[in-house]
């Protein structure tokens, strides 16, 4: 198959999740244009990734990966690209501190704009509209015109997303990651929380550690790794003319990479064996991920793992859990016990979120942060009585102070609070508070692992 492979093979399969475009005539021209601007990755730093995928699936690192539901063109600013880094770098360092494991750290940034849908229209104020889609493919307006694909859109997302990246490669190599900073990574609506004290109390650890280092000759200055980290992005690669238009064969190899960015996965909607996704996947050789949801079946995910990783190669293939709180222990130690006797090097992270959306009682999509939490914690325990490698978490979240998903301790969030600040363009996202609540909680857990 992969003889045969070509980057716009894809196109031969049926494929579901994809806009209708009616100028088909200036979706070729943008297609043709995107094809001539550069990469945004580089092949070399997908294969670097790889090779920390592989630690965290032999259980020597552990994979954080988060970023927004899905990324907006109106509130693009640096602003919300520096909080992300920020919140990231916190739980990071919370959980290096305590497992004394590198964190690999991967944003759903850079690229983050198609989203699913459950239906091709929606009913608004009694209208029925073409779904919105996500910023690449049309407008969250409600009307007519906003609603219909615009296939310039894939440029716009193409320019954000080289901005984005821009912006956060600075962040990582120009001196904000460097850990003597550790506590300028707070956020300052944060500062005054319960959760905040605590973060400052490790980051206190942490520079009396520093501090000791140096007297011994220690420091950033000759020490890259306390000055600079690496924040890999990611995307949901559902719009596949925007991924096959980045799609380059690399000179070192003479092998293909998606260089929209540097991981890539499958939604649990697009990922049957013989529709598009799966063809186009099985050609790239960056490291993908794909979802798995309480409908796939143990046979089905040995073929998917076959069809996607044939050569059972380490740190390729991260599979991302999204059962629900209700659920996940029903469904997901079968999966888990018929892959581990299968010898598939895996990757497994969980993702707590999509398998625990529900309405409100005032009509707005929310999680419930105890469900979150406790689908991880099973998450956890499963894979600590299988004796496998629970590997990472996936997660939709902000560095922003918003109120969409309701609890959690730190910030006790209710039904009526939702109203206050619910910016999200699609799902319900973690704010920075109950992001850095979760990544204590699984740093408790990797500190009872390592002991």
């Amino acid at each position: 198959m992969k003889n045969t492979w070509t980057p716009n093979s894809w196109r031969k399969f049926p494929i579901k999740q994809q806009p209708t475009y009616k100028d088909k005539e200036q979706l070729l021209k943008t297609e043709a244009e995107l094809s001539t601007y550069p990469p945004l990755i580089f092949a070399g730093e997908a294969r670097n990734l790889k090779e920390q995928l592989a630690a965290v699936g032999r259980g020597e690192a552990f994979l954080l990966q988060g970023g927004d539901c899905a990324e907006s063109f109106k509130s693009f600013d640096a602003e919300n690209i520096k909080s992300l880094f920020q919140i990231m770098m916190q739980m990071a360092v919370v959980m290096t501190f305590s497992s004394g494991k590198p964190v690999v750290k991967i944003g759903r940034v850079a690229g983050q704009f198609a989203k699913p849908r459950s239906s091709d229209t929606e009913i608004i104020d009694g209208v029925e509209y073409p779904s919105y889609r996500g910023d690449i493919i049309n407008d969250i307006e409600a009307n007519e015109k906003a609603r219909q694909p615009n296939p310039k859109k894939l440029l716009k997302a193409y320019n954000q997303s080289a901005a984005t990246l821009n912006l956060l490669r600075a962040f990582a190599r120009g001196g904000m990651a460097d850990l003597n900073k550790v506590h300028q990574w707070n956020l300052n609506y944060m500062k005054n929380h319960s959760l905040g004290a605590k973060y400052e109390e490790l980051a206190a650890k942490i520079s009396e550690s520093l501090t000791f280092m140096q007297a011994c000759g220690i420091n950033s200055s000759n020490t890259p790794a306390l000055a600079q980290t690496t924040l890999y992005t990611s995307h949901e690669a559902l719009l596949l003319n925007y991924e096959e238009a980045l799609t380059r064969k690399d000179s070192l190899t003479d092998e293909y990479y998606d260089c929209s960015a540097h991981m890539l996965w499958i939604g649990d909607r697009t990922r049957a064996l013989d529709e598009a996704h799966i063809e186009y996947f099985k050609g790239i050789q960056n490291p993908i991920g794909c979802k798995v949801g309480p409908t796939m079946g143990e046979d089905e995910l040995i073929e998917l793992i076959e069809a996607l990783n044939p050569n059972n190669e380490e740190g390729r293939l991260n599979l991302i859990v999204r059962m629900g709180a209700s659920k996940i222990q029903e469904f997901f130690p079968k999966l888990l016990a018929k892959v581990e006797a299968e010898g598939k090097k895996v990757v497994w992270s969980c993702d707590p979120m999509h398998g625990n959306v529900e309405k409100a009682s005032n009509g707005y999509k929310t999680r419930d942060f105890a469900n979150i939490l406790s689908e991880v914690q099973q998450f956890f325990e499963i894979h600590k009585k299988q004796g496998s490698i629970a590997g990472g978490i996936h997660l939709e979240m902000t560095g922003q102070d918003v109120t969409e998903c309701t609890g959690s301790t730190s910030c006790e969030i209710s039904t009526e609070d939702l109203t206050s600040r619910y910016h999200t363009q699609c799902d319900p996202r973690l704010n920075a508070d109950q992001s850095l609540e979760l990544a204590f909680m699984i740093a408790d857990t990797l500190k009872e692992s390592r002991q």
